[in-house]
């Protein structure tokens, strides 16, 4: 039986409430939000016994109250915030919801579970079928209705830019630092800010624009929880981006999604769910692919089908994303895959040829592929580290010890839990043999001084 919610009883003394006058007011309050719910003195008495209510319901009390009070109230003022975190359904999150309402009420609760540190799905496994049916009902649902809202505070274009900006500067630390360095900061941000926004009175337009936006942020959360080794909360934060994506209808940053699950896939040892993925990504947009992206996708596909052995599918990806590539121009494509140029593909065509066994290939191939500016370390440690496991298959280990020193210098600043699953195949790659070389005792002496060589072992 849950205990009583004294925070509650004494915040309604507090605001004069009774039972009736709070039920009314939280309907106020989720209609401002543009919610049409149900609540009566019952409903406040299941409350003050300790029961959580589902969705928006907490915040719409919170609001209720606060605003009576004249300050700002959070879940957890009112006594359900851990409650509410620990009554998560262990499913929450790898649905693809069929209103846009639902998808805002998801991610709330996501940050949420995801501050909390809930283990049930910060640390969860990986769902297959859910990346097979999020796929699907991207490709074949209808776009949404209007996307406007009328809700307590006023969300303009501004605020969707500085979701954006914000955003940017994420994926900049990301970049540089790895996922695990800001992940939870960026996670505090969406929940703080970016979630008010979301019940926020706003125009279709501007709705639009805030939705996609928001998949944006929540690709990156996604791909900032992957990094750091947190995949189940990683592909509910892709799943959610996928379904935002949508609302916004904005199909080429809904494909990017699809790609970045991908990614993950490969990454998890699903070869055969990333290549349907990637597959997905570069057909669903349905002529309105730009050649970046295609590019980006196609390499994708290549990356399952090489650890698949499937060497003929994955050389014509290569071929095709390669032809894309050329083609690009300063405007082909949205802003946020500028990234992908030659240099990236040259590092997706390194791991490609690595994981055919082509070693002699993939050290030609990916031997541009390393950035040098010192804004993209993980690219260029695991492009380095790439280009030292393909000379060590050749058998000429002194060469690639060198470019595994330079990687775990690279590697000294990252906080990656992809990184270091890097360095522990490149450990498991070394025969016995090798490491009764020469080569191998100088080269273990400098390894062990670098962060991530220690968290493999």
């Amino acid at each position: 039986m849950a205990d009583r919610n004294a925070g509650l009883a004494a915040l309604m003394q507090e605001a004069n409430f009774s039972h009736k006058s709070l039920a009314r007011a939280v309907v106020t309050s989720a209609a401002r939000s543009g919610e049409d719910i149900t609540c009566d003195h019952t409903y406040v008495s299941r409350w003050l016994k300790g029961s959580i209510p589902r969705g928006n319901m907490p915040q719409f009390i919170a609001d209720a109250i606060g605003r009576k009070l004249g300050r700002q109230l959070t879940i957890d003022d009112i006594g359900m915030g851990a409650a509410a975190v620990s009554a998560v359904q262990p499913e929450l999150g790898l649905d693809f919801a069929d209103k846009p309402e639902s998808t805002a009420a998801t991610v709330a609760d996501l940050w949420r579970a995801d501050l909390a540190d809930a283990e049930t799905l910060v640390r969860a496994l990986p769902d297959s079928a859910a990346w097979t049916a999020a796929s699907l009902r991207w490709i074949v649902a209808p776009p949404d209705g209007e996307l406007s809202r009328v809700g307590s505070r006023a969300v303009g274009t501004m605020d969707v830019e500085m979701v954006r900006s914000t955003a940017d500067a994420f994926s900049m630390l990301d970049g540089k630092f790895g996922g695990g360095h800001a992940r939870r900061a960026l996670i505090q941000y969406l929940h703080t800010d970016v979630r008010p926004m979301l019940s926020g009175a706003y125009s279709d337009a501007v709705g639009q624009q805030l939705h996609s936006a928001v998949a944006e942020a929540l690709l990156l959360a996604g791909f900032m929880s992957y990094d750091s080794g947190l995949h189940g909360i990683a592909q509910r934060y892709f799943i959610q981006a996928l379904r935002m994506a949508q609302a916004a209808g904005d199909r080429l940053l809904g494909s990017s999604i699809l790609s970045a699950m991908s990614h993950q896939a490969t990454f998890l040892g699903q070869y055969r769910d990333a290549a349907t993925l990637a597959r997905a990504a570069y057909t669903g947009p349905a002529g309105s692919l730009g050649p970046t992206m295609a590019a980006h996708h196609l390499a994708m596909e290549a990356r399952a089908l090489a650890r698949l052995g499937d060497a003929r599918g994955c050389d014509l990806a290569l071929a095709e994303a390669e032809r894309a590539l050329s083609q690009r121009t300063a405007d082909s494509d949205p802003p946020y895959i500028a990234y992908f140029d030659e240099v990236e593909l040259a590092a997706e065509i390194g791991h490609c040829f690595r994981d055919l066994g082509r070693s002699v290939e993939a050290t030609e191939r990916g031997a541009g592929s390393i950035f040098g500016d010192g804004l993209n370390n993980r690219s260029d440690f695991f492009a380095t580290m790439v280009q030292a496991e393909s000379y060590i298959i050749q058998g000429e280990i002194g060469r690639g010890f060198e470019f595994a020193l330079s990687a775990l210098r690279l590697g000294e600043g990252l906080k990656s839990a992809r990184c270091v699953q890097y360095v522990r195949e490149l450990q498991g790659r070394l025969t016995g043999g090798m490491k009764r070389a020469a080569e191998f005792g100088e080269f273990e002496e400098q390894a062990r001084g670098f962060r991530l060589w220690q968290e493999a072992a």
